[in-house]
């Protein structure tokens, strides 16, 4: 009999005494990540769909996070072997120290092994014997507050068995034991539903939701935004609002504000990002239902049509099925493209790499040490206490060692050297061409490349900190786990847009979003690293490449992006639609993004009021999404902006 127990004391368990080998005896499986009190570890679901599940992460900034602690109960008094599923995350790289070091205490008492500690891949790790009652206390204490990593923990009362480390066992060990292989809840029936809550998925739910249809819009994290969110802190560009069409981009402009801010940019504090402006948006739509940290993972297209997907909480691993009409791929990876079979891209050999941001301020305390204080991310601006005392950092044995070498904060980024206004070096710690990734698979080796990326980080820090001995008040302030991703898989439409296509002004009858920005490729910058060097964490961008990256614009790419050639029912939207890799360049920024999300909301519209597919729009309806376009679908009415021609660039870098 399995027994599925939720409460806000006890976190998912799942005891069971079902049919399997007599060897395995009564087990306990206890996920990380549903823990009643997480503390002030992060829920890590970026690699799930990888290793099955998400993962506690103890992202403190070299400040040990405080403990997640939980109760479970056991089928019967008596001993237990305890595994803990963790890994050594610098092995990889053979680098020393281990700095992911963290205990588990079983009813108050620590256990003898430090857990993070036994290398690469993910595995368990022996925790010993212990003596339990009915009821146990289980707690996380970090002793670093550099990146330790818990997946789940086994309770299991055949001390002589071993859980397998990975692969479709422990895969199907997982589905049993949490009743992941069970038939999900329903979570009813919408016109389009939408699977991603970035900017693009976003303006494209609350677009179609004001049209009149029933939308799901299901994102994988706590807030809206993507990249554009206060976890990963990129700020949105591309202009909207452009002729002939100026009120493509209205529904942007509300989610995200029209003028800039001297103080808003990349890496900058919490409430710059808006996180609670675009979540309130979405609350308002009547006919809009919001799904968050739900990560969809499966889908169902019996006959060629997609008829539904299967979204799993993040934390608690309860998994719904929601069904519909149109559905809306707007992950970014192409999440739900490949479940359902759509025709798709990889990434080339020299693909862009994903960035994860970073800033440093005159402050006692860093965000990760003030986040029990705040409700809300926007208030984490106001609970700084300035410094005016030295504020230590730990040396980094295990980081990349930069004791001697040059780097964006240790000297202006190559780039800027030749700007008239005075820039300090430290302005350049942390910036978008802090970035890794370049020639490795940005879905298979995610974790390795955002992992590269922390330890960069941590390693330009001790060398200013620890070998400089400068900023002596300063400390690490805020640190993106989420990485922020340019480039991974592309969908195919009926166009596949091309980088030509921007320079020759290639005219489409079904022209449907301007773009703004450049062909805005990034490589590893010649000044750090040689071109296919896989470890080469610093970019270089095509923006300064001249004119074969200049295009005239803006340039009103097609519709047929917009829509998968071979799964009917299929839109996309965002950086995994129907492009070339020079192609996204241009088209890959957030506001450009929004844009195409307007487009989805009112074809989806159409197809609603014909029964059609997204391909018929074009064929048949064109003039009515035209006639949509030049109404708009935003509530404000932003002053109509015109790019001069030729420019083809937003001035800031993204």
């Amino acid at each position: 009999m399995t027994l599925i127990r939720v409460s806000c004391l006890f976190s998912l368990v799942l005891t069971f005494s079902v049919a399997r080998p007599a060897s395995c005896g009564e087990v306990v499986f206890v996920e990380a990540e549903s823990f009643a009190d997480t503390g002030t570890w992060v829920v890590d679901q970026q690699f799930m769909d990888l290793m099955g599940s998400p993962y506690l992460l103890a992202h403190g900034l070299g400040v040990p996070v405080e403990d997640a602690t939980t109760e479970v109960s056991v089928p019967a008094a008596g001993d237990y072997r305890v595994w803990v599923r963790t890994r050594d995350w610098v092995a990889p790289w053979n680098a020393p120290g281990a700095p992911g070091r963290f205990e588990v205490l079983v009813d108050g008492e620590t256990l003898p092994t430090t857990f993070g500690t036994e290398g690469d891949p993910w595995r368990w790790q022996d925790g010993g014997v212990v003596s339990l009652g009915e009821t146990v206390s289980l707690t996380l204490h970090d002793l670093t507050g550099f990146e330790g990593r818990c997946d789940a923990i086994i309770l299991a009362s055949d001390v002589d068995w071993t859980p397998p480390h990975g692969g479709e066992e422990l895969a199907a060990l997982r589905a049993e034991k949490l009743g992941w292989d069970r038939e999900p809840a329903d979570g009813g029936t919408f016109d389009l539903v939408v699977v991603g809550g970035g900017v693009a998925g976003t303006s494209a739910a609350i677009a179609a939701a004001r049209l009149g249809l029933e939308v799901a819009l299901i994102q994988d994290r706590p807030v809206l935004g993507g990249n554009g969110s206060s976890e990963v802190r990129v700020w949105p560009e591309g202009r909207t609002n452009q002729k002939p069409y100026p009120r493509v981009g209205d529904v942007v402009s509300e989610l995200i504000r029209d003028k800039r801010r001297g103080i808003d940019g990349n890496a900058k504090g919490a409430g710059i990002y808006d996180d609670r402006r675009k979540l309130d948006l979405a609350r308002a739509e009547p006919n809009l239902t919001l799904m968050l940290e739900q990560r969809v993972n499966a889908a169902e297209i019996p006959a060629g049509r997609v008829t539904a997907v299967i979204a799993q909480d993040t934390k608690s691993g309860r998994r719904t099925r929601v069904g519909g009409r149109w559905f809306l791929d707007s992950t970014g990876d192409g999440v739900l493209g490949v479940l359902v079979g759509a025709d798709y891209e990889d990434a080339p050999s020299d693909n862009m790499g994903f960035s994860n941001l970073w800033n440093v301020g005159e402050t006692e305390q860093n965000e990760s040490q003030i986040a029990c204080l705040c409700e809300h991310d926007e208030d984490l601006d106001l609970k700084f206490t300035v410094a005016t005392t030295p504020q230590p950092f730990p040396r980094c044995p295990w980081a990349v060692d930069l004791a001697d070498k040059p780097f964006p904060g240790r000297n202006l980024y190559p780039e800027w050297e030749g700007r008239k206004k005075q820039v300090d070096p430290l302005d350049a710690a942390g910036q978008w061409f802090w970035e890794s990734g370049f020639g490795k698979d940005p879905i298979n080796d995610a974790e390795w490349i955002r992992d590269l990326n922390l330890r960069a980080m941590y390693g330009a820090w001790d060398a200013l900190k620890n070998v400089d001995g400068a900023h002596p008040n300063h400390r690490l302030k805020w640190a993106a786990f989420v990485a922020g991703k340019r480039e991974s898989r592309r969908l195919l439409g009926d166009v596949v847009l091309t980088g030509d296509d921007f320079r020759d002004a290639t005219p489409f009858p079904d022209a449907a979003f301007p773009c703004t920005w450049k062909i805005d490729l990034h490589l590893p910058h010649s000044e750090y690293f040689e071109p296919d060097d896989k470890n080469a964490f610093i970019s270089w961008a095509t923006v300064h490449g001249g004119k074969k990256y200049s295009y005239d614009g803006p340039y009103w790419a097609p519709y047929r992006c917009l829509y998968s050639r071979n799964v009917p029912n299929l839109f996309m939207a965002g950086r995994n639609i129907s492009v070339t890799h020079e192609a996204l360049g241009a088209v890959r920024v957030m506001r450009t993004c929004g844009m195409m999300g307007e487009i989805i909301g009112m074809a989806a519209s159409i197809c609603d009021g014909h029964d059609c597919d997204p391909r018929d729009v074009y064929e048949s309806h064109l003039s009515e999404l035209n006639a949509l376009m030049e109404r708009g679908v935003g509530k404000a009415t932003p002053a109509t902006a015109e790019l001069p021609a030729g420019s083809g660039v937003d001035a800031r870098k993204q």
